[in-house]
């Protein structure tokens, strides 16, 4: 899908849709705990459904209606193979691998796009350690075996996504263990996130430190009806669009003590020089005069691309720092980033584990695209509110990963 959008800022109030990341953590608690609940999270994105999907494969009911999420936990374990269409999501991937263990399932993990070439280990190395087997079968990757507990060791600097897999896990099989972190952290705020939805659905474990303790034969138990958070890492993008504007942009739906990394976007438009203010679960952002920052991406790299955008509006150099990992996501977002800032004018240089980026009072326009990553796509359309002739953005559906709302959103704010 193709798209023009007009350059100029925006104006106009938002709410804002419902956290993928936390979305996902409540899905799967819900499918293993001991009651149904109702979960209000709409509009679902092409992530979620993935997750949904596998759900679904594990032998629970889940149905979506007026904008709430019913999931039955699954009561028996699905005999023969179960086939996991995991999409474009690494989150369902990964959160899917150890659980699949802890059944001991024979499944078949679909992967679609770049999926199949995001780093997965020393994660898969861990779970062969602790019972089973998984391999590469033609563009999809074949698991079998019954995990055991015991203890076990993750980087803390590869992925998030793996410790938070096994936070999830672990809790369900029959024996305790134990999880050991080797520094340094990185992506510290997602974990949190994870930390804080188990505790939420009573699922014991004590941290020290780098060392979990994690007992076994535990069941997740959460309230028969909740609400999905506000999703700070797609309101950034608006929020951003707020910092090109005089008369701003507002955002509802945001919890102002979130434990989402990208919460930090309230901070790091501060430090742009916007106006900022927070109330109750609502976000305003305006223009004053801004300038370059310095970002270390090391705890929130979803933000890099929008932080690139901004920068390429600001008065002097934005310099994007520790962002090597965002060369292993959807595409490798240091050089899309800085390839579709650079067919918008922006003056752009690519370095090796980040992005220096010298801003202009505004920037011509023109085609560029997607690269078929919605972090991108939506940076794009910051761009566009300081762009003279606008841009037109190939590949634009891409943001169905993560937000299905947001041409929509878009399109209502007033330029």
């Amino acid at each position: 899908m193709t798209v023009f959008l007009p350059g100029g800022a925006r104006r106009g109030a938002l709410a804002a849709v419902p956290s993928k990341s936390a979305a996902h953590r409540l899905f799967i608690l819900a499918a293993f705990g001991a009651a149904p609940c109702e979960i209000a999270c709409d509009p679902l994105s092409a992530d979620l459904e993935a997750t949904l999907g596998c759900l679904g494969a594990f032998g629970a009911s889940v149905s979506h209606t007026d904008g709430r999420v019913r999931i039955e936990p699954m009561r028996a374990v699905p005999a023969g193979e179960r086939l996991l269409p995991c999409g474009e999501s690494g989150t369902t991937l990964r959160f899917f691998l150890p659980l699949a263990g802890v059944w001991g399932l024979n499944a078949v993990f679909a992967l679609r796009g770049r999926l199949g070439e995001r780093p997965l280990e020393p994660f898969v190395s861990e779970l062969k350690r602790h019972g089973m087997t998984i391999g590469d079968d033609g563009g999809v990757l074949r698991c079998a075996g019954r995990l055991r507990g015991g203890s076990w060791t993750l980087p803390g600097d590869v992925s998030s996504q793996f410790i938070s897999a096994l936070l999830l896990a672990l809790p369900l099989l029959e024996e305790d263990s134990t999880l050991t972190l080797t520094p340094p952290l990185e992506s510290v705020p997602y974990i949190t996130l994870t930390e804080e939805t188990l505790r939420a659905a009573s699922i014991r474990f004590v941290r020290d430190g780098t060392l979990y303790a994690i007992p076994g034969r535990q069941r997740p138990s959460l309230p028969s009806s909740l609400a999905v958070e506000g999703d700070f890492s797609a309101a950034a993008n608006f929020l951003a669009m707020g910092a090109l504007s005089e008369a701003g942009v507002s955002l509802s739906g945001l919890k102002p003590d979130s434990v989402q990394g990208d919460r930090a976007i309230v901070g790091l438009l501060r430090d742009f020089g916007a106006e900022v203010s927070v109330g109750d679960e609502r976000v305003t952002v305006r223009k004053k005069t801004l300038h370059g920052i310095r970002f270390d991406a090391a705890q929130t790299p979803d933000l890099a691309p929008v932080i690139a955008a901004l920068g390429a509006l600001a008065e002097g150099e934005t310099r994007i720092e520790n962002a090597s990992r965002l060369r292993g996501k959807e595409s490798d977002r240091l050089h899309t980033t800085a390839a579709m800032l650079r067919s918008l004018g922006a003056d752009v240089t690519e370095l090796a584990d980040g992005l220096a980026v010298r801003g202009k009072a505004f920037l011509p326009g023109g085609v560029t695209e997607g690269f078929s990553d919605h972090r991108i796509a939506m940076a794009a359309a910051v761009a566009a509110c300081g762009c003279e002739n606008g841009v037109t953005l190939r590949g634009a559906e891409c943001v169905n990963k993560s937000d299905p709302r947001f041409w929509d959103d878009f399109t209502s704010l007033e330029v």
